[in-house]
């Protein structure tokens, strides 16, 4: 066990390798309840969180979600999120946990009349259910009363009385789907779906795991490869920030940054060789020369090889380059590749 965000999390039940494969092949649960929830309401709620965010909410119909980010007045990233519109004029934020005050004071400050915040973080639980065997572990948990949802996609149901929110985005690669449910239905939520996923080869999975998992997939870490000094094109999510919007804070920094061309990129690596595994804030090298520090960095147990991802000076950011990376006072060579690093739909060996 240890603290993250505050919160007392597991590193590992069974073995980070073993979990991971568990996700990979058939099927794992994380406790995600350390994540923030916030929802948002009012007439005018999605004009204004157009305003604080990147993506556009107005693409958004009820029942549907969007990975988005939060920036500072400099268009450095404060927080990745998930913005889930869950009726006419309310939605759901889930925010990391490590950044649920910070978060909360920044959108408080910019608050608009006529939209109401509330910080429900400490009334819910979360669990994200990852791996190819979700589905229907779904189907038999809810003994085909409820249709999945569809990717990007989330459903408010009832059950004993209580909102639970069944959603469908993950971090992992896998398909899987989440369930922010009331925090005192936490316990009894997690006994059930280990219980109805045993014979779907079900193991609870901890953090080490979840590392291993995204960087597979060079899915970003807030805190490592995202932070107030790094901004969404650097990081290679332009994807999800609509410059076309008249305004959002960050948005005029971006939009001189993409004209004038970014210095660096978020690239990922693989090592090429036998090599202790890359860790984050590990030198990088070209030639003799350092350009970078990793942000992340692990023992693939899929490629069973240390990858990482890195900024990279753009003049270096191409696939196949070839670069150095120092592990305790050693040079090991690496390669930068194509994003992601693992192909979902292949079961690891």
């Amino acid at each position: 066990m240890v603290d993250f965000g505050g919160w007392s999390m597991p590193v590992q039940y069974t073995g980070i390798l073993d979990e991971h494969h568990a996700v990979r092949d058939n099927l794992g649960v994380f406790d995600i309840s350390h994540m923030g929830q916030f929802f948002v309401e009012g007439a005018t709620a999605a004009a204004w969180l157009n305003g604080l965010l990147t993506n556009n909410v107005d693409r958004l119909s009820v029942g549907e979600c969007q990975y988005t980010l939060l920036l500072n007045d400099q268009g450095g990233v404060i927080d990745d999120l998930i913005v889930y519109r869950i009726g006419d004029a309310r939605y759901l934020l889930v925010v990391n946990a490590s950044k649920i005050d910070e978060d909360y004071a920044w959108i408080q400050a910019h608050l608009a009349d006529g939209v109401k915040l509330e910080n429900r973080s400490d009334e819910f639980a979360g669990l994200a259910v990852q791996g190819p065997r979700s589905a229907q572990l779904f189907d038999a948990f809810f003994q085909g009363k409820y249709s999945r949802p569809a990717r990007n996609e989330i459903l408010a149901i009832e059950i004993d009385g209580e909102c639970y929110y069944i959603a469908r985005t993950g971090y992992t690669g896998e398909d899987g789907f989440e369930v922010f449910c009331p925090a005192s239905r936490a316990v009894k939520s997690w006994g059930d779906i280990l219980r109805k996923g045993a014979e779907f080869g079900i193991k609870p999975c901890g953090l080490g795991a979840r590392d291993t998992l995204r960087l597979e997939m060079c899915y970003p870490l807030n805190g490592n490869d995202l932070a107030a000094d790094t901004t969404p094109l650097e990081a290679g999510l332009s994807i999800f920030v609509d410059l076309q919007k008249p305004e959002f804070i960050g948005r005029e920094s971006l939009a001189q940054q993409k004209q004038a061309g970014v210095k660096r990129r978020l690239v990922p690596f693989k090592m090429t060789g036998a090599s202790p595994p890359p860790r984050s804030h590990y030198a990088v090298y070209k030639g003799d020369q350092k350009i970078a520090e990793t942000t992340s960095g692990t023992l693939s147990p899929t490629l069973k090889i240390g990858i990482g991802m890195a900024y990279i000076p753009t003049e270096f950011a191409r696939i196949n380059e070839q670069i150095d990376i120092e592990i305790r006072g050693k040079r090991f060579p690496a390669a930068i590749e194509k994003k992601p690093l693992h192909r979902t739909g292949t079961a690891s060996a």
